[in-house]
């Protein structure tokens, strides 16, 4: 009874997490950390988890999600010959040592290093998707050689920071360069896992044996989180798809680049002005 009594409000957070995160995710058309992070951030920090530890483990509970999620998502993306296999054997080293390397920078930093972290790449996309029509090109093939090897381990580096899978980055990267988008949201989806699988394991790693983290945790991945926000976020993403189809194309993106940028306001205040 007592377990139960601790655990309850933290599930609670969890369950309301999964459920925000399901509508904006189904309203915006995107899914995994760039929702669930700062969602989980906020709620957290609504039952009082240590700042010292709430950014840490926001980021690598999405990450342990998003290692279930890529899984099917890029499967079913082979199936339909949409995940560019050449792709993955050029860019997918550089991926992974860019996640090793930005998940033990994560594990060195402090919350709000990671946090500003957030912010910053969120309101960098946010502008880009303001910005830009849906056919911006800088040009018509992607970086090959130490271009293409650099793009790949700062885009692993940075995703492994936030907490989000391939899409968030990858995709508009891809579009940026002549890449056909159902097969960069395919090859975002297996790109998804290179990153996310080896940072789960060092954030767990890197969290392990932390007296401030919440009830269920192994190290920075809150096991309840990761039972509880799938879920629920699958419950609620059909009520946020039904409310999408009543607005354009153009509307969306501007949605979602203005969720990102009162996201990135919210974390870049909290960081200054506290």
């Amino acid at each position: 009874m007592d377990l139960f009594l601790e655990l309850a409000p933290l599930a609670g957070v969890l369950i309301v997490t999964g459920c925000i995160a399901g509508i904006l995710a189904g309203l915006l058309g995107v899914g995994g950390g760039i929702i669930v992070v700062p969602v989980l951030f906020t709620m957290l920090g609504l039952i009082d988890i240590d700042e010292s530890v709430r950014m840490h483990v926001a980021v690598g509970t999405s990450l342990a999600s998003i290692v279930i999620t890529s899984v099917i998502s890029a499967r079913a993306h082979h199936r339909r010959g949409a995940v560019d296999t050449d792709l993955l054997k050029r860019w997918g080293v550089w991926i992974l040592l860019g996640s090793i390397a930005g998940t033990l920078i994560a594990g060195a930093v402090d919350g709000p290093v990671l946090s500003m972290v957030f912010a910053l790449v969120a309101l960098a996309v946010a502008l880009y998707m303001a910005t830009t029509s849906a056919d911006f090109r800088i040009r018509e093939s992607l970086p090959t050689g130490i271009g293409g090897k650099i793009s790949g381990f700062v885009i692993g580096g940075l995703s492994a920071m936030m907490g989000i899978g391939g899409g968030t980055l990858c995709v508009p990267y891809f579009n940026a360069f002549g890449f056909p988008v159902h097969r960069a949201v395919g090859t975002a989806a297996a790109i998804g896992l290179v990153i996310a699988l080896p940072a789960t394991i060092g954030f767990v790693a890197t969290g392990w044996g932390i007296p401030a983290l919440p009830q269920a945790s192994v190290g920075h991945v809150n096991l309840l989180g990761l039972i509880l926000i799938a879920p629920f976020t699958s419950l609620t993403a059909p009520l946020g798809v039904r409310l999408a189809h009543r607005v354009s194309a153009k509307t969306l993106k501007l949605l979602f680049a203005l969720f990102l940028f009162a996201t990135s306001a919210r974390m870049l205040a909290a960081l200054f002005l506290a």
